[in-house]
Formats: structure tokens, sequence, C-alpha cells
């Protein structure tokens, strides 16, 4: 699996880096948010280990950045703040996964193997329609009534879920699951957060439906 180890504390990165390749990943390590963006413009990493406080360009910077642009890799922020505030910040930005420093070494390479197989998972139905609503999923383009949408990772990913419950009641847990962290809990504002986006961008007249007490459908 390659692996974007980006992390500004030098001997740390080193420590990290050896360890993940001893765990049979091909490790590349960049200590700053210009080399990180240079890096992932020449290849395509699996996952990529992004640190939040990064020296010039951010972590949260270089995270809009893939995530605006496309780029297939899945994302994990590490950061030296672990308020539940901060993983959702983490998270809205198009982050997979959130992992607050000081951390245990055994669940970085978890995290990273769960990242790595869900990259690599096949898809669903190349195309979902539903209501107007058209999702390339191997694209990732949207559009309703032939108008092309312009969405984050995360709202591709409720909306991919809510086409594919075909009118069924998708519950805020089965979209933290599937589209966050299984780690957050179901009071985060995560799902609120995209859900409120996305029927924002879809346009009148309103898709999607809050159904109290349950979750929501399209």
């Amino acid at each position: 699996m390659d692996v974007l180890l980006v992390e500004d504390e030098v001997e740390l990165a080193g420590m990290l880096a050896d360890g993940l390749r001893g765990e049979g990943m091909d490790v590349r390590v960049a200590h700053d948010g210009a080399r990180a963006l240079e890096l992932t413009a020449a290849s395509e990493f699996a996952v990529v280990v992004l640190d939040r406080d990064l020296p010039g360009i951010s972590g949260d910077a270089v995270c809009r950045t893939l995530v605006s642009s496309g780029y297939p890799a899945r994302i994990l922020m590490l950061t030296a703040a672990g308020s539940v505030s901060d993983r959702v910040d983490g998270l809205t930005l198009g982050a997979d996964d959130y992992l607050a420093k000081p951390f245990a070494y055994v669940e970085l390479v978890a995290r990273i193997h769960a990242l790595g197989r869900r990259h690599g998972a096949p898809g669903p139905p190349t195309v979902l329609e539903r209501k107007g609503v058209r999702l390339d999923t191997g694209r990732r383009l949207a559009e309703r009534d032939s108008r092309p949408l312009a969405l984050t990772r995360k709202e591709l990913g409720v909306l991919e879920v809510l086409l594919l419950a075909d009118g069924g009641i998708v519950t805020t847990r089965e979209l933290l699951e599937q589209v966050w962290d299984p780690y957050l809990t179901p009071e985060t504002t995560a799902v609120k957060v995209a859900v409120y986006q996305l029927r924002r961008k879809l346009g009148e007249p309103p898709l999607i439906e809050t159904v109290p007490r349950f979750g929501y459908r399209l």
C-alpha cells in the first residue's frame, strides 16, 4: 500500500515511517504542506496521513485541495487537538478519519489498513438515479435535472448512501459509519451540517426529508 506521511516533526516522522515500512507499506514523507502537494501531484497514494498543524500551507489547506481536486486517496488527519469539535472540523474538511495525538501506534496502523481497504474496495453501481438526481459514483460527479452539482467528498458520500437506500430511511449512525468515522458518536453535528449543505446545493423543490428520531430519506 502506498502511503504519504505528512508530519513536520522530523524525528516522529522518521520513526513512524520506519514502523509503517516494517508493516509492508511503501511510505513517502513530507515535512510541510507544499511538499505534500508536490508529491500528491506526481503520485497516487492509497492513504495520506496528514498532520493538521503544518508550517506554511496548513494541513487543513492540503486536505481541502486534495478533496476539491478529487484526489482518490483516503485522508487520515493527525492533530494535537482532540476535542469533539476539532474532530468534526477535520472531518467536515473532507478527511476520512481523524486521530488525536498522542495516539497508540497500533491504532494508527489499524486505521491506515482500514482506510486502505476502503480505497481499493469495489464500488456500488456506477450510476445512481432517483427523482432527477444522477450520481456517477466512478467519476464522483452529480447533477440534478442535468444541472451539475459542486459537492464535497462528504456530500457525495451522503448523496450516494441516500440514493442506494432507494427511498428508505438512512439513520445518522449509518451515515457516520459509511461516510465518516465509525468512532464518532451519533451526537456529532457533522452529518447535520453535510445534509444541510447538500440540501442547499440540490435546490428546490426539497428532496431530502428529515424523519424525526430516525434519520433521512430521499
